[in-house]
């Protein structure tokens, strides 16, 4: 929904908290809770929505035209309006093992470009007049699949070619229909692409050079075009959550994007776990580390990955791939605070032995507005499932939740 009338900045919530994969079953999450959610937080005014469409969903979709026009109208119907999509997930991401598959199939491979393709294809349908369009991706890569530089150059490579072949699709839709829509590239702990200097070095190093050359010669454009077309349709999508991760300021962060000329898609409005690593006295370490390790225990789920990141008083960062792994190292852990990749409600800033990332959610809203450098807004606690028992009450009025507390960030903000 727009935020201030004469505004063009969109805020909405990330479906993807919502299981299902078929197209049914996004139907059904949208007549259910969407509609839900609309009454109480834009009850006299249409409201956009962050869909989530899995493959099958968008196949479903792509291929049949009276289905796609059932969606638009199921949509307008209910007074919901698309403008954005979560393409990161290209499978299953509920209720079953999900881990590093998230990030299958990576943009090495055509199926990414393809499923991409679809999705830009879709929105392109659903988009009101006037309002442009973003879809967030996944980061190219994992990390721990590619052995060697040479691997990750090849996978970088890989994705900034696939990468020049759909902006050039998503400038021809442009030419034909005056739609923009663009690609946000989501940074995340432990992938190709996991920080400010790795994305900066992506779209420097490898999408306006090499991706830019093989979009010039392949559609007979000069360089200067084809880097052109490229920076206003492959941009970034920045997840909040994932950036504290990484103990990256948020101001630093989006002014070094912004000297780059990386532009902003959209902001994942989420929060990380937050957790000091106090130093008792020796004879009270263990007790507080026990009681630490049993109030991180019930976060240690099966269903996702949460990296931990550690920084130790010099401020040198050290990995571990999912607190699962992290866990056990905690009684003799040196460094003075963890950060773990676990998206839990934003209204929350404290919980027993430990905090949240909440914090730098106001730092990036405080800059995105004084600076009007991004479009869309999108709400992305996608863990409602998974949290811990004490933390689960009625999905609905937590969504509700969220938007009242971002809303009031905004407020205090503008």
């Amino acid at each position: 929904m727009r935020i201030r009338q004469g505004d063009s900045l969109e805020l909405t919530y990330c479906a993807n908290i919502h299981p299902g994969e078929t197209l049914n079953e996004v139907e059904e999450n949208l007549r259910t809770y969407a509609t839900a959610v609309k009454k109480q937080v834009a009850p006299d005014a249409s409201m956009g929505i962050g869909l989530r469409l899995s493959n099958r969903a968008a196949e479903e979709l792509i291929g049949n035209e009276a289905r796609l026009d059932g969606f638009c109208s199921l949509l307008e119907n209910r007074g919901l309006y698309a403008f954005t999509i979560n393409g990161f997930p290209y499978g299953n991401f509920h209720r079953q093992r999900v881990k590093d598959e998230v990030y299958k199939p990576d943009w090495r491979t055509a199926e990414r470009r393809i499923y991409t393709e679809r999705l830009a294809k879709i929105l392109a349908r659903l988009l009101p007049d006037g309002v442009e369009g973003s879809i967030s991706t996944s980061p190219i890569s994992y990390k721990p699949w590619l052995e060697n530089r040479d691997a990750r150059d090849d996978a970088l490579r890989a994705g900034a070619g696939h990468l020049a072949e759909i902006a050039f699709r998503l400038f021809e839709q442009r030419e034909r229909s005056g739609q923009l829509i663009h690609i946000g590239i989501e940074p995340e702990p432990d992938c190709l692409i996991e920080n400010t200097a790795e994305t900066v070095s992506f779209f420097e190093e490898w999408l306006w050079t090499h991706g830019a050359s093989r979009l010039a010669q392949g559609h007979g454009l000069t360089f200067t075009r084809a880097e052109d077309i490229l920076r206003e349709h492959i941009r970034l999508c920045y997840d909040t959550c994932h950036f504290a991760v990484e103990f990256e300021s948020p101001r630093e962060a989006l002014s070094a994007f912004e000297r780059a000329g990386v532009r902003i898609s959209k902001i994942q409005i989420s929060a990380a776990l937050r957790v000091p690593l106090e130093k008792p006295d020796a004879a009270d370490r263990q007790t507080a580390r026990n009681e630490l390790a049993e109030a991180l225990e019930p976060f240690a789920e099966s269903t996702y990955l949460h990296q931990v990141v550690a920084r130790s008083e010099d401020g040198t960062l050290h990995r571990y791939r999912d607190l699962p792994d992290a866990l056990p190292c905690l009684m003799s852990e040196e460094a003075e605070e963890w950060r773990i990749h676990y998206h839990v409600p934003v209204f929350i800033d404290r919980f027993p032995h430990f905090y949240s990332t909440q914090k730098d959610i106001t730092a990036t809203l405080a800059q995105v507005l004084r600076d009007a450098s991004c479009p869309h807004l999108e709400i992305e606690t996608y863990t409602w499932e998974v949290l811990p028992d004490p933390l689960k009450t009625d999905i609905v009025s937590c969504i509700v939740r969220e938007y009242a507390w971002v809303m009031d960030c905004l407020e205090k903000a503008g």
